[in-house]
């Protein structure tokens, strides 16, 4: 008997192939969970506003007038939102062909474009052209328009960090194309050593894989590290000597919790490098107002630049991108105002300020909190998360607790998560997931929940794991702290 076209029987394979763990088996069991009456603790996904952090203000006014125009014909419009709101909004207003429900151009509106571009100018000490900025429905949008212009068939090859955000390689499989790994060193603060680089694409071409390009997620998404600018200069080389495409993802670039490592851009190392590989290198760079203190995710704001990408290609993306119309509009103008928010001396700079630094310091507040908790915990050794919104612990899981696994049918880490979820409510996502040495298990969380709420959430880790470690595990135990 023949299959109808939506069997699952007659699917695209490539879409039965593709997985995404941090919406994976325990988020489905979570919800389920929560549909009976358990309380949740949602910190499987990097959504901040989900898990309590207040919008910020100025943003919010700007975009509320401009979704609603008519407020600015009020004659009481100044009583209720500050004047340069006021003032931002009729600009951005007047940058769309008919408000925020008309569409924009493929590549978003230009005069956002320019403000990006200026931002970048600001940020690295380079011109940026507006002309080789898109605004994207978040940044995903865009790795999956760049990835779908690279990869042709399977015998193309993405080098990507493992552990990896599942994005790259639920794509990647989406697509056709074969994920290359290279891993990162944990017992190096999740490093990444360019002689594994050299292997991994070695390997793959002797295996017929054509290897086009290399992610970078600085900071790492979900090992928490910041590239160094040596380390920049070392893959910016790699890249040029192996003909690669660069694709670096820094949604994550406001998100430092220390000092001593701070987020320097692909661009700006490659630009400092001069030529000839600031002019060889091509360079696909990544943000979006999801991150940061913004955390804007459900406004579905992003964008990337191109760097060293021949025209002809530019116009190929632009074509791809026409496809879908128009970037999301209102979330066009989140990203104009993230790269160019209240300036000293504006009525709603003071308050911007202080709600922006207030977010940054709490998050780095829980980002110690949270590793001291997991160093704190028997068979359980965790990285200081320099950087992004995730702790990513290793868990030391005992024989026993592998073999109860594999009788569960269930993967080890899987395994524990799932057991964590129904002891605490506390919702993650398994190292499986993202990938990671054989024999090595992590798991996956953000540091997202409310400060006060942190230090009871840490105890409820603390104590479910003690009881497992003592139910599976031998007389004794590791711990950092």
């Amino acid at each position: 008997m023949s299959h109808k076209a939506l069997d699952y029987e007659s699917l695209n394979e490539n879409v039965k192939n593709c997985q995404y763990a941090v919406r994976g088996e325990l988020y489905l069991r979570a919800s389920e969970l929560q549909k009976e009456g358990k309380k949740i603790i949602f910190t499987n996904v990097g959504n901040p506003h989900a898990l309590g952090q207040k919008p910020l203000t100025f943003p919010r006014q700007v975009v509320a007038l401009c979704q609603a125009p008519f407020l600015l014909d009020n004659p009481n419009v100044g009583m209720i939102f500050p004047a340069d709101a006021i003032s931002r909004a009729k600009h951005y207003l007047s940058l769309t062909s008919g408000g925020l429900g008309a569409y924009s151009d493929s590549r978003g509106l230009p005069g956002v474009r320019k403000e990006v571009a200026e931002f970048i100018q600001r940020r690295d000490g380079y011109p940026s052209d507006p002309e080789l900025i898109f605004l994207t429905d978040g940044a995903s949008k865009g790795v999956m328009q760049i990835l779908n212009c690279i990869i042709r068939d399977q015998k193309d090859g993405i080098l990507v960090p493992v552990p990896q955000y599942p994005l790259y390689s639920a794509t990647i499989s989406l697509l056709g194309g074969t994920l290359v790994p290279y891993y990162l060193e944990e017992t190096d603060n999740w490093g990444l050593d360019v002689n594994n680089l050299r292997q991994s694409v070695s390997q793959a071409r002797s295996q017929g894989i054509t290897v086009r390009a290399m992610v970078i997620i600085n900071p790492g998404n979900p090992t928490g590290q910041c590239l160094s600018e040596a380390n920049l200069r070392e893959i910016l080389k790699f890249c040029c000597d192996e003909r690669l495409v660069l694709l670096g993802d820094e949604v994550y670039q406001q998100n430092i919790y220390q000092d001593e490592r701070p987020f320097i851009s692909s661009k700006k190392v490659l630009m400092d490098m001069g030529a000839p590989l600031s002019k060889e290198v091509q360079l696909i760079s990544f943000h979006t107002v999801s991150k940061g203190y913004w955390g804007e995710c459900g406004q579905r704001g992003g964008y990337f630049e191109m760097t060293n990408i021949p025209p002809r290609t530019v116009e190929e993306i632009y074509k791809v991108a026409s496809i879908a119309l128009s970037p999301n509009v209102s979330a066009q103008i989140f990203m104009g105002l993230m790269v160019s928010p209240p300036k000293p001396g504006d009525i709603s700079y003071d308050q911007f300020v202080r709600e922006s630094k207030g977010i940054l310091e709490s998050l780095r507040r829980r980002a110690r909190i949270m590793t001291d908790g997991f160093n704190s915990c028997k068979n359980v050794v965790c990285n200081f998360t320099e950087g992004a919104m995730y702790s990513f612990p290793q868990i030391k899981l005992p024989s026993k607790a592998i073999q109860a696994a594999k009788q569960a049918g269930k993967v080890p880490d899987v395994f524990y998560c799932l057991k964590l979820l129904e002891a605490t409510g506390i919702s993650t996502v398994p190292g499986s997931g993202f990938g990671q040495k054989e024999g090595v298990f992590h798991l996956r969380t953000t540091i997202l929940p409310a400060e006060e709420e942190m230090p009871e959430i840490m105890e409820s880790f603390k104590k479910f794991n003690d009881e497992f470690m003592s139910q599976y595990g031998d007389s004794f135990g590791y711990s950092r702290m």
